[in-house]
Formats: C-alpha cells, structure tokens, sequence
C-alpha cells in the first residue's frame, strides 16, 4: 500500500521538525498532494491518524490540499493547469486543455510536500 509508506514518511518529517523545534504538541500538518501522485488523499490521512497515535502529533489538524497538474505544451505554448484524463488510476493521460496535445512538460502536481506544520512549545 503506497500510502502507508508515504504517511509513515511525512510522519517522521513532522515529527524530526517537531523534535529539533523542541514542541510538546504538533497541533496541524498541512500537506500539499499533487494529483499525478498517485495517492488517494483520504488514506494518506486515515494512515496518518492511525500512526500518528501515541506520538506529539496524536492530536493534531491534518489538512490536505489537492494540486492541479500544471504544464507547459511543447506544442502550442500554453502554460497552466492540465487537462487530465484520469479513469485508468495507474497511467492517467495528461494533456493540453488548448490543443490536446499529449507531448508536455509536467512543471507541477507529482510531488507530496510537508507544506506546514504546527506545534506547541512548553514556556522556557
């Protein structure tokens, strides 16, 4: 299960960023997902609470954002969002929403980034 893996890999960022920050409690992980991840947004999070369990972050908000695939059309030089066609989950096809052309260049949307985390931190 691919997200299993991947949420025991933002977790031990968010916890690593916790620890060297000295917090008590991790209260928000925000995490960006791009649509070409090929992850299903809602087991990452359901991954996450299960693992978070017993640690600083137990408690904490977890907010995702979904990305729009952007590209620039080797063809046509358009540059902005994608046209995705996406019924085959494994080997989506992206292409350009002004000429259809299957020839791109993927500049954003395959990437999963810790975008912010929250924490608290006992009075010194």
């Amino acid at each position: 299960m691919h997200e299993l893996s991947m949420a025991q890999g933002i977790l031990n960022a968010v916890l690593e960023t916790a620890e060297q920050n000295s917090a008590t409690e991790v209260t928000e992980i925000v995490i960006e997902i791009g649509k070409l991840a090929m992850l299903n947004p809602e087991q990452v999070k359901f991954m996450l609470d299960v693992l978070s369990k017993d640690t600083i972050a137990e408690n904490a908000k977890i907010v995702i954002e979904n990305l729009e695939v952007e590209i620039e059309c080797e063809k046509c030089g358009f540059k902005g969002v994608a046209n995705i066609d996406d019924e085959d989950h494994y080997a989506p096809m992206v292409y350009c929403p002004e000429c259809a052309n299957p020839i791109i260049k993927i500049l954003n949307g395959k990437d999963v980034t810790v975008k912010t985390i929250s924490i608290e931190k006992e009075d010194d």
